[in-house]
This record gives C-alpha cells, sequence and structure tokens, in this order.
C-alpha cells in the first residue's frame, strides 16, 4: 500500500480521494439503510422497496451521462461537484428530517445530484495526469481506495445510529458526510486541482482537451470499450445485490447473533469495502509483478476473470440459500461471497475506470464516463426488479438465476475476447 502512495503524484489525487471518501460515505450509508426503511418504516411490500431501490440505484448510474454532458459541453467538471454535492446534501437532510410523504422528493434530488458529481469527479482526476497512462492506472487505484474507504465506514456508523436511535439519525450522518466533503473541496480545489476542469471543454484552449479521435486505431479501441462495457452490465446485475436481496438475506436468513449480541444487518455492507481496502494495494502488486514477467492478463482478460469470479459467488450463495431452509445460516456464507465479490469487482470496476480515461478522447471525457456510468444504471434496474422477487422466488432460485447471467456473460466474453484484445490490452 505504501508503495502505491509514495508515487509523485500531484497533491490534486489525494483532494478528490478525501472528497469521493466522503460522497461514496453518504452513498453508502443511505444505501445500507433504504430497503428496511421502505419496508419497516413506510410499510412497502419488499417487491415494491426493491423496484424502487433498483429504479434508484440505476437512475443514479444514468443521471452521470447527462451530468458529463453538461460538464463538455457548458459548465466544466468543477461547478458540476460542486453543484451535484450541493444537491446530494439537501436530499439527505430531507430524508432525514422531512416528512414522509417527501421521501421520493428526496430520492430524486440525490439522482440529479449524482449525475452532477460522478462522472465529473472521476475526469478531473484523468484530467490531472494528461497522457501519463502508467501513473493513471495507479492514480485510479489510490482513488478506488478512497471510495471504499468511506463506504466501509459509513454502514458501520450510519447502521449504528439507525439501530439505536433510528433511520432518520442514519440518513443526517450520510448528509454530514457529504457536507464535510463538500467543504473541504471548495476550500482547497484552487490550490490543488489549478484549472484542471475548470472550463467547459469546448472553451478550454489551454490544453489539447478538445481532440476528437486522432486515428482509426482510436476510433476502434473506442467501438471496443463500448463493447467491454455491454459486459459489466450483467456484472452489476449480481454485484448490486447488496443492497436489495443479499441484505435481506442477511436480516432474515442469516445467524447474526455474536456472543449475545446481535450484529446490525448494515455491518454486512461494510465487508466489501473493507475488503477493497485490504485487497486493493495486493493485487495492484500482483498485477505489477505478473507485468514484469510479461504474464499480466490484458484489460479484456481481467474482465473475463471479473465475470467468472462473480458467477463463482452465486454459486456459493445459491448453496447457503438451499441450507437456510432449515434455520438461519453462519455469516461466514456471506463473508466468503463478498470476499469474491471484492476481488471481482478489483478486477473490472478501477480497470474500466483507468480505460475510459485512457480510450476515450478529451473531446467526450465526461460523456464517455457517464456512459461507463450507464451500463451500472442498466444493471441497477435489472438487480431492483430481481431482488424485488426475493419473496416470490426460493433463495436458492434467485441465487442460481444470477449465477446463469453471470457466467453466460463470461462464456460470451471468452468467444470474443481474442478479437477485443486486438484492439485493447
Amino acid at each position: 500500500m505504501l508503495k502505491l502512495f509514495r508515487q509523485d503524484h500531484p497533491k490534486g489525487l489525494y483532494l478528490l480521494f478525501c472528497v469521493e471518501m466522503w460522497e461514496r460515505f453518504s452513498f453508502y450509508g443511505m444505501r445500507a439503510l433504504i430497503v428496511l426503511y421502505m419496508i419497516e418504516n413506510l410499510m412497502y411490500t419488499t417487491q415494491k422497496a426493491g423496484n424502487i431501490y433498483g429504479l434508484y440505484t440505476g437512475l443514479v448510474y444514468l443521471t452521470p451521462l447527462i451530468g458529463g454532458y453538461l460538464a463538455d459541453r457548458y459548465l466544466g467538471q468543477r461547478k458540476c461537484i460542486t453543484t451535484g454535492a450541493t444537491l446530494m446534501i439537501f436530499g439527505l437532510f430531507l430524508l432525514s428530517f422531512g416528512p414522509k410523504s417527501l421521501f421520493l422528493l428526496s430520492l430524486f434530488l440525490m439522482i440529479i445530484a449524482n449525475g452532477f458529481f460522478k462522472s465529473n469527479i472521476s475526469s478531473v482526476l484523468g484530467l490531472l495526469y494528461g497522457n501519463n497512462d502508467e501513473k493513471k492506472d495507479s492514480a485510479y487505484t489510490i482513488f478506488y481506495m478512497g471510495i471504499n474507504l468511506g463506504a466501509f465506514f459509513s454502514p458501520l456508523i450510519c447502521g449504528t445510529l439507525a439501530v439505536k436511535y433510528g433511520y432518520e439519525y442514519g440518513f443526517a450522518a450520510a448528509g454530514m458526510g457529504m457536507l464535510i466533503g463538500l467543504l473541504c473541496y471548495k476550500l482547497f480545489e484552487n490550490k490543488l486541482l489549478g484549472d484542471c476542469g475548470l472550463k467547459p471543454v469546448i472553451a478550454d484552449k489551454t490544453h489539447s482537451n478538445n481532440e476528437g479521435f486522432k486515428s482509426e486505431k482510436q476510433k476502434s479501441q473506442f467501438i471496443s470499450l463500448i463493447i467491454l462495457m455491454l459486459f459489466t452490465i450483467p456484472f452489476w446485475i449480481c454485484f448490486e445485490q447488496a443492497g436489495s436481496s443479499l441484505t435481506l438475506f442477511a436480516q432474515y436468513l442469516t445467524d447474526r447473533n455474536f456472543f449475545g449480541y446481535e450484529i446490525p444487518t448494515g455491518y454486512f455492507q461494510s465487508l466489501n469495502p473493507l475488503f477493497i481496502i485490504i485487497l486493493a494495494p495486493i493485487i495492484s502488486v500482483l498485477w505489477g509483478n505478473l507485468r514484469t514477467k510479461q504474464k499480466e492478463p490484458t484489460s479484456v482478460e481481467k474482465f473475463a476473470i471479473a465475470l467468472f469470479l462473480i458467477s463463482l459467488s452465486y454459486i456459493i450463495m445459491a448453496f447457503a440459500g438451499y441450507l437456510s431452509k432449515t434455520s438461519p445460516v453462519s455469516p461466514l456464507w456471506l463473508i466468503i461471497g463478498y470476499f469474491i465479490m471484492t476481488v471481482a469487482e478489483l478486477c473490472l470496476s478501477p480497470i474500466g475506470l483507468s480505460l475510459v480515461s485512457k480510450l476515450a478522447p478529451k473531446k467526450f471525457l465526461s460523456l464517455t464516463m457517464g456512459l461507463w456510468f450507464l451500463t451500472s444504471f442498466l444493471g441497477n434496474l435489472v438487480a431492483g426488479v430481481l431482488g424485488g422477487l426475493y419473496e416470490k422466488l426460493q433463495t436458492e432460485q434467485l441465487f442460481g438465476i444470477l449465477f446463469i447471467i453471470s457466467f453466460t456473460a463470461f462464456i460470451l466474453l471468452l468467444l470474443i475476447l481474442p478479437k477485443i484484445n486486438k484492439t485493447i490490452k
């Protein structure tokens, strides 16, 4: 881990690391509570709660496409980040302190907020490094650790407050997290980010950010990137069960008693980011060692590994679902499942962010980053629909369907892997 941080990175990286950490704190803190809040406080059915959850988590990945376009053409990334963070704070505090009748309005505000924020902070990070692709991979690994540091602490803090004092206190803590992130950003952005992302691309004449495709090779790389993005959809369908079916599995079918203490369900949502923090530097070193031996998998091969691993995790969870028919199962099943999913995520998500930054023409970098998050929108949408079937299907049937989805995508990617490998490596 220290090797990653000792590299000569711009100081702006650590500001973006901090801001993204607090934004993810707010998002995952809220996500850990939202389905149970709808079921227990708003008295929604499991299916209705799952569908709303899927629509919400999907739309927060759709609106970055619009936010990226506005940043590239009119506003610049930096103004969009400020706008998004501000709207997020309003949405979370409305969810916490507002009447229940405004629940959907608070979700709407956070959807719009994510549109302004999400793709643009990732794009500003890429702009800090210019064409330094080698350092860019390392930078996105550090940035990804920031994401998961916030995601690790938020279910613990927000989940504990929700259990002890009520859901509104958990949501308020999430809002405070984003407020801290915004204050950090506004205090240091000018000093540490310079003019990166300050102007819309179309008006920025100081850099080569307004370039389109430079060659046919770049165009073919971009097309291959879009094809590769499609394979992330089944991955997110499975991965984003964390806030719906896996949360319900933890709540109702997992033995959460630990020496007389009942583990809050939200704590299980901290497993993935905890594993990310532990495994990210290890896997980064592994890729580096394999690179020196010229044995490192290509980016496309890493995507295939991710799909295989997440399908493996759902075979395990399907077996756990079968065992839970007789009595609640050990939390070790969820721990093992989340561990394998985390390794899969590290083979896909930071690799994809770095690929977008490398292969997207600067003229529409934020828009392309929005396309990357669009795949998460589609995945989350389907994930919510499947999560909403939790009560209608046997648990092992639901997890078996998720295995089939991810393993089929793995096989299809293997079939076209040689062709895409020629353009993306």
